[in-house]
Order: structure tokens, then sequence, then C-alpha cells
């Protein structure tokens, strides 16, 4: 059974930055390296990895880097920002199930400086991208723009109400030193800042960032011997829906329905535990919309109750109801594709978040809402 069957026991990461200087490989090891000494742990201890897809760095160079012997589990998991959780699942599976003992789940990413993905799309596309991206909606802002308007058309969403998302994160990202971004911004200064695609402005969008984060998984009964306090999976869970079209909902019925709705229902399903136990959530915010989707896809709001929800402050440290990405998520504090925010989760459940909720006993993480997806809930005891 995989719940609490594991835990994270080492979180490293090295510092955001706009260029980082150095290669992806290099950045990987030193965050690898890092959470290895968090958790008191070598690279002989390690025997499993698990990465994206879209990592540029492999395991047998992480592995003849770093000095590991052998590994006997190695994996990888699809659909970018989708699968950042999902790397802790194929980890505590393959750990839960014997087939080895500690397993690092890592993502270095040089985004600033390397340039936007959508830049390079060719003149003709095939698969579902065919149907879409000639059209106009290239880039990920394009595509969640359009879910925005179509949730403010259902639901009478409002600009500000995304704007109480960029500026709450914001906040908490002051109060982090590792966050990039460190100035004040206002409601004001929301409204007043360019377009990206509308109804999406420069605030709704996540940063582009150089950085590498890592974490380091082993088997509970072990994880309450090492150094720091365990951070227990309590659940862990992947998910497409049905009908499901990258970015672009166009078969569904329902077209504001995301996978993350399967992903909550197995999420809770296996910890035992319904929304109203979890202190404080990371959701994926590539963009302020997927916020508002999160909220009411995985049970804390209603549908179309969201955006009241966020302008009444109950996202903020350390008075709303629901304290969420409270290191400044990846509109504030970095863009890595939400390893970020898993780092978050763990500091929540250890005490040592710099908005760390009183006593936090449970800790939700998600990831990208919009394509296949995954999520994780993390416990301060098994």
């Amino acid at each position: 059974m995989l719940k609490n069957a594991t835990a994270i026991v080492g979180v490293g990461q090295v510092e955001f930055s706009k260029n980082l200087g150095r290669p992806e490989r290099t950045a990987a090891c030193e965050a690898i390296g890092a959470a290895l000494d968090d958790a008191g742990l070598s690279p002989a201890d390690v025997d499993g990895l698990v990465s994206f897809t879209m990592e540029n760095t492999s395991e047998v160079e992480i592995t003849r880097n770093l000095g590991i012997e052998n590994l006997s589990f190695f994996s990888q998991v699809g659909y970018g920002g989708g699968g950042g959780c999902g790397t802790l699942l194929h980890a505590a599976m393959a750990i839960a199930q014997g087939v080895c003992s500690t397993v690092v789940c890592w993502r270095a990413r040089n985004r600033s400086s390397g340039g936007r993905p959508w830049a390079q799309t060719g003149n003709r596309v095939a698969g579902d991208f065919q149907f879409y991206l000639p059209f106009g909606l290239l880039r990920p802002a394009d595509q969640v723009a359009m879910l925005a308007r179509r949730h403010m058309y259902e639901y009478g969403t409002t600009c500000e109400q995304l704007g109480s998302v960029a500026v709450t994160f914001r906040q908490h990202a002051q109060r982090n030193p590792a966050a990039l971004m460190q100035k004040p911004m206002t409601l004001d200064d929301y409204m007043n800042a360019r377009f990206i695609s509308e109804p999406l402005r420069l605030f709704d969008c996540c940063l582009e960032t150089d950085g590498a984060l890592a974490v380091v998984l082993t088997r509970a009964e072990r994880a309450r011997d090492l150094k720091q306090k365990p951070a227990y999976v309590m659940g862990a869970a992947q998910s497409t829906g049905p009908e499901h079209v990258v970015m672009a909902n166009y078969h569904k019925p329902n077209f504001l329905e995301t996978p993350s709705v399967y992903a909550a229902r197995d999420l809770f399903a296996m910890a035992g535990v319904t929304p109203a136990d979890v202190d404080c959530a990371q959701f994926y915010d590539a963009f302020t919309p997927l916020v508002l989707f999160s909220l009411e896809e995985y049970g804390f709001c209603k549908p179309g109750e969201s955006g009241p929800f966020v302008e009444a402050g109950n996202l903020a440290w350390p008075n709303g109801s629901l304290p969420c990405n409270t290191s400044g998520g990846s509109l504030s504090e970095a863009y890595v594709h939400g390893m970020n925010l898993i780092i978050e989760g763990v500091r929540q459940i250890r005490g040592t978040s710099t908005c760390q909720v009183e006593n936090a006993q449970l800790s939700l993480v998600t990831s990208g809402a919009g394509v296949p997806t995954s999520a994780v809930l993390l416990a301060s005891e098994a």
C-alpha cells in the first residue's frame, strides 16, 4: 500500500536567477548534493532517479557525476508542469514495492537564459497541436487566457479576483529571501500592467527562471532515523481525464473541466481525508486562473466560487482559511515546473517555511491543470 509507506527526507536547491551562468547539469548535481546533505545521506545511498521527460540532464550524467554506484530504478514523467508531483508518485511506488530504497527526484532548467520553447515552434505542426497552434493559441498564456475568459463568462470572475492571487503570492514572496520577486505589488500595480493575452496581464503569468531543485525519498521506517523531520507521502495521484487535449479542452462537454478533477478524486480517496483536513496548499500557478480552477476542482470551492474566495483573502498567510503558495510560488518565487512548490510543501510539514502555517499537519501540492497532471498530500505523521 502506498499511503505513508515513504517520506521526503531531503530537499535542496540552487539559487534562482535570470541567468544562472552554469549548465543545467552542474546545477542539477548541486541541488541533488544539497538534498542528500539535508537528509544526512550520500550518493552511495541512492539507487533510484526520477525526472521529467523535458529534463535536459540524464540519469547517466547524474549517476556518473555524483558517483552513484548503480540505479535499480529510473523513470521519467511527461507533460511538463503536470509532472512534478508525478515524479514523487513514481518514486514512492518503486520504494514501496521494494524495487529500490532511496530515490531522488529533480528538475534543472535554464528557462530564463535558455529561451521560450514555443519560440521554436515550426511552420508545420502535427497531432492535436495542428488544430489550435496555427490559429493563434501558440503560447501557454494564450491557451490559458481562453479558459480564463470562459470562467469569467460562466461565473462572473473578474480581473480583480485574478489580481488578488498575484498580490497575495507576492506578499508571501517578500518574506522568502530565495524568491526572485521582492518588490511589493498592489492591486493597482497589477491592474496597470500590460496585457500579455487578454484577460491575462503581466502579473498573471509566471516568472521565467533558471534554477534546479531536488528531493530525496526513502522508506518511512528509515525516514524516522534520519536527519530531518519526514514529510510522509500520504497520497499521490496522476490523471488525464477523458477526452483530453493538452491545454485545449475542445472535445469536453464541460470546457472548464481539467484532469485535476480526477487527480483530486483519487488523491483524497488514497489518503482517506477530505479537503477540509488540508492546512495549506501549494497550487500550480503558472497563471493565476489555474489557482481558481484548482480551488474548485480539488474541492475547496464550488464551481464559480473561487473568485470571491480569493478576493476575500482566504489564500493569505497568516489569517487566510487556506494559506497557499506560501513561498511566493511560480508567480513570485521562481518557475521551475512546480518543483519549488513541492519543496515548500515539505517546509510547511517541517515547520520551517518563511510563512509557516501554525501546526501544519497536511500540505497539498498540485501540478499543472490543463495538462495530464498529478498531485500529492504530504503529512507530518504516518
